[in-house]
């Protein structure tokens, strides 16, 4: 009788045992900064200030996870017409949008929903153009999309077609880009409804694999695994962005089990994490570069010997060895040399401070005073941006430029540097969107990026740099393009819109609990596929 009630006791609790859910599982990623906003269109930051929206977002096109391949997204298939300006997208259906305490979608993505994603940062018309005061789509401004595009149209509720003005070579990969996110117009119809057009950037909604649920600013960000989402479902539960500015202070976190991975590591502390057994470390050659820009329309930096002169009073290899200790190359270029299309020939200013001094004395320059803004966050191309200027600064007073440093908060920073008049170099930089050389190229240093809302901080024009990218964007041959963007660099390098400081190696330091994380080669930090062994 007694073994009887012990085999009931046992089969019961094996019966309870089974019908119990596993526990959730809660994937902690200590980011290095605040999100500068959850609309997915107008912020070009990158790292955290992108990736923030990454989880609840999909767009047309995708790229393969690890690299700079374009696969479908929302779009399932398309077709290109034989010219290369008609590209007609077949979109998935059942797709579903998320809900929120605000809003229930009454119905699935739609061709709606992808005219509103683009026609709203295109045309200034559209009332959600300026839904944010003040807001700007840098990308899509510097991209010249606004010239691209001649229309986008409805064939049917999962058909669309864009028009192209010419053809574009890497138009596929441009859209798989953030900012080509797309976002629901149900959703924006009721937020306009209801008065609150804000909280499509404070309350998103996507289609992607993750929901988001709250934000405390410059504490946590949390989202929720999707449960309707349409691709292959995440393997954690909860994702949580615990916001960490203090590289020494993740890293902390990261060995005291109180999140799982995090990005930029201090370059001082690789050689300490790659000993630590409770550790593991991915690293990767950056699609990157770091670069200070010269504002080229106010005296004397509209004069490219200045400009030259001013290059080659900086010890650039002095910078890369202190700031970024061995985990960097010295820029050249304004492309990475794992970049195609890298113009290897190129020779680079030469450290030659006596040099320089006898430049700026030609070009009648004397006594001059100059601002360098120093970025007030660590980024992937730069780790220290002050001490970074505080070497800059030394170089230049060897030569008789007095320099100040100037910082401001991030948002600031990156809105007062895009002023026109700006007084001023600007440390800045950028890691690749889609592998693409006029990614780095059009978007930083063309005519069309250099008026308001565009990324060309240097606001350098040169009609025949431009026409180079203009020429290779419209044929599909590589070896074509290749040649055009090895002259455009040579007239870059020329010119000297920019003193060009490194090209970094990425790592990422996570737990060795941590399985399934794959590194970007643009940068990015996605967590479906990553999981965590007990």
């Amino acid at each position: 009788m007694k073994m009887i009630t012990r085999m009931l006791v046992a089969a019961s609790a094996l019966a309870m045992t089974s019908a119990m859910p596993a526990l959730a599982k809660t994937f902690v990623y200590c980011s290095e900064a605040s999100p500068e906003g959850f609309d997915p269109a107008p912020y070009t930051a990158g790292g955290t200030f992108d990736a923030s929206a990454h989880p609840i977002y999909n767009r047309l096109t995708e790229f393969k996870k690890g690299t700079t391949e374009v696969e479908p997204g929302l779009a399932e298939s398309w077709e290109v017409s034989e010219d290369g300006t008609e590209y007609t997208f077949h979109l998935r259906k059942g797709v579903k949008w998320q809900s929120n305490e605000k809003f229930t979608p009454t119905r699935d993505f739609n061709a709606d929903d992808v005219i509103f994603s683009y026609d709203r940062q295109g045309n200034a018309e559209n009332p959600w153009h300026q839904y944010i005061p003040g807001i700007t789509y840098e990308y899509y401004t510097s991209m010249a999309m606004p010239d691209l595009i001649k229309s986008i149209e409805k064939i049917d509720d999962y058909t669309v077609k864009f028009t192209l003005n010419t053809p574009e070579a890497p138009f596929l990969a441009n859209i798989a880009m953030p900012f080509a996110s797309i976002v629901s117009k149900e959703y924006a119809d009721a937020l306009d409804a209801a008065g609150t057009r804000e909280d499509l950037n404070n309350m998103p909604i996507g289609t992607g694999p993750f929901k988001f649920v709250a934000y405390q600013k410059d504490a946590v960000i949390r989202y929720t695994k999707n449960p309707d989402y349409w691709g292959t479902a995440p393997i954690i539960d909860d994702l949580v962005f615990a916001i960490t500015p203090d590289a020494a202070v993740r890293l902390q976190k990261l060995k005291a089990g109180e999140c799982h991975l995090m990005p930029y590591p201090a370059p001082a502390d690789i050689e300490g994490i790659k000993a630590d057994a409770s550790l593991k470390l991915d690293e990767q050659a950056g699609l990157n570069v770091g670069y200070l820009a010269y504002n080229t329309t106010m005296p004397p930096f509209d004069n490219p010997k200045v400009r030259k002169a001013l290059n080659m009073a900086i010890n650039k290899q002095a910078i890369v060895d202190a700031v970024f200790q061995g985990a960097a190359e010295p820029a050249k270029n304004p492309i990475p040399p794992t970049m195609w299309s890298y113009n290897d020939a190129i020779v680079d200013d030469a450290y030659d401070p006596e040099a320089a001094k006898a430049m700026l004395a030609e070009a009648g320059v004397t006594d001059l005073s100059m601002k360098i803004w120093a970025m007030p966050v660590q980024r992937p191309y730069m780790p220290n941006a002050k001490r970074t200027a505080e070497l800059m600064q030394e170089d230049l007073s060897k030569v008789g430029v007095k320099v100040e440093i100037v910082s401001y908060e991030w948002g600031e920073y990156l809105a007062k540097s895009m002023e026109p008049g700006r007084d001023g170099a600007v440390i800045l930089g950028w890691t690749g969107d889609n592998g693409d050389p006029d990614n780095f190229l059009s978007v930083l240093l063309s005519c069309d990026s250099a008026g308001d809302g565009g990324a060309n901080r240097a606001f350098w024009c040169n009609e025949d740099f431009s026409k180079l990218l203009k020429d290779a964007k419209i044929t599909a041959d590589p070896a074509e393009r290749t040649a055009l963007y090895e002259q455009a660099q040579v007239i870059f390098k020329d010119q000297a819109p920019w003193f060009t400081i490194a090209h970094s190696t990425q790592y990422v330091p996570m737990s060795a609990k941590v399985s399934g994380f794959v590194m970007s080669p643009l940068g990015d930090f996605t967590f479906e596929t990553v999981d965590i062994a007990e």
